[in-house]
């Protein structure tokens, strides 16, 4: 049997453990969630995260270097930063669109008076843009800043680029490191469907039914903007600019969406989201290895969706009608905000209050979605990471067709 049949199998028997496990009593579920299935998820999530930050770094660190030409660098990586923002603005569009004609805020009632959210404070924009060039690059190695781990491993690849056969032998030790962490990855892979089964089982059985009750139109709101937003904006993208079926797109990197459902963290699907866009969609590793680490840190439309209904939702609950200039806000706000924000599970509550500050809503408001917020965050990592191997799988499309043209021109 495949792992991707294998991962999709212990998705199902999790959810379905989940769901009994809301019908059991809280004597019967803790003890199994404490002793058995958080640690047995935990232990998946920290092999992965193990091996986050030295495949980000060697990653990016061959990405650059095997561009060779840094006009070519540079112009991949505006091409690659301009489809971020196109799309997270998309997807803020689409998840407000939405939003406003499901008008979850106004199913239900809800408790608002004893709603309590401590929410972590988000530093601002020019101070994220300004901390993107590291002070102390191991520093941000042994934190995992994955911002500034980025750019000192382009300033790296750069100078590899350039000084070629100088180093011709580091560049022989990034690539031997980068087998020895690929072969980890497949190590790794064969505990996912356990990990896959305990983190799901655990997600539902926490939330309890009650909880996934209440938020149903909330729930549906947000689950439809994913959908559209990844057949719509991605397929047109595939189709449009890449040439190619979306279908046989998404099919060949199901196995990565699957993992990244189960896992809720952008940054630890990475490793499996290269190999599998590399492997299955044809990627150019060059372009992979650049495109994919950039695109956990900085692209987020996943979450993009969750703040725009999330905000609107909120807006409704508590009465308070949210004008143009505030919409314009929540956009511009939300689309800057997911550059620097890591790529781990429910970090989107932390965006979500800096956009809620930034119009004047409650924060608090938070409160009434973080029951529901786990389950939604798996499918808005799927999402995520969906969305950076379609970056890269249509710059590397676009590359080889360049590749072939200059190729007949010269015949």
């Amino acid at each position: 049997m495949s792992l991707t049949k294998k991962i999709l199998i212990a998705l199902i028997l999790g959810g379905i453990v989940g769901i009994g496990f809301t019908f059991a009593p809280s004597e019967v579920f803790s003890p199994i969630d404490t002793y058995a299935l958080t640690p047995v998820g935990q232990i998946f999530l920290n092999l992965i995260m193990m091996i986050v930050v030295p495949i980000v770094f060697v990653s990016i660190v061959l990405g650059t270097a095997g561009l060779g030409d840094p006009t070519k660098l540079g112009k991949i990586g505006l091409q690659t930063i301009g489809f971020y923002l196109v799309t997270t603005a998309a997807a803020l569009v689409i998840g407000l669109g939405v939003a406003y004609v499901l008008q979850p805020g106004t199913e239900g009632t809800f408790d608002v008076e004893n709603a309590n959210f401590e929410a972590e404070s988000t530093p601002p924009v020019m101070e994220t843009l300004i901390n993107i060039i590291p002070d102390n690059p191991i520093e941000a190695l042994a934190t995992g800043d994955m911002l500034q781990i980025i750019a000192f491993a382009i300033f790296i690849g750069i100078a590899l680029a350039f000084l070629g056969e100088k180093t011709a032998g580091i560049y022989r030790l990034f690539e031997q490191v980068n087998e020895i962490l690929i072969w980890l990855v497949n190590v790794i892979m064969k505990t996912a469907p356990y990990g896959a089964f305990a983190l799901i089982a655990s997600a539902i059985g926490s939330a309890g039914l009650d909880a996934v009750g209440s938020m149903a139109m909330y729930m549906v709101a947000v689950v439809l903007a994913l959908i559209i937003h990844a057949a719509v904006t991605y397929s047109l993208a595939i189709w449009g600019i890449g040439k190619a079926s979306p279908i046989k797109f998404y099919k060949g990197f199901f196995p990565a969406m699957s993992v990244g459902f189960s896992t809720s963290s952008s940054s630890a699907t990475l490793p499996i989201s290269m190999k599998t866009a590399q492997e299955s969609l044809g990627v150019k590793k060059s372009i992979s290895s650049f495109v994919q680490p950039l695109g956990a840190t900085i692209n987020m439309d996943g979450t993009a969706i969750m703040q725009a209904v999330a905000t609107v939702f909120i807006s409704q609950v508590y009465g308070i009608p949210l004008g143009f200039t505030e919409i314009i806000i929540i956009i511009l706000t939300a689309t800057l905000a997911s550059v620097g924000t890591a790529g781990v599970p429910s970090v989107g509550l932390i965006m979500l209050a800096m956009v809620l500050q930034q119009i004047g809503l409650p924060v608090e408001g938070i409160a009434l979605i973080i029951g529901v917020d786990r389950l939604l965050d798996m499918l808005r990592t799927s999402l995520n990471i969906t969305g950076d191997a379609t970056a890269a799988y249509i710059i590397s499309e676009s590359d080889k067709r360049k590749e072939a043209k200059t190729a007949q021109s010269t015949k």
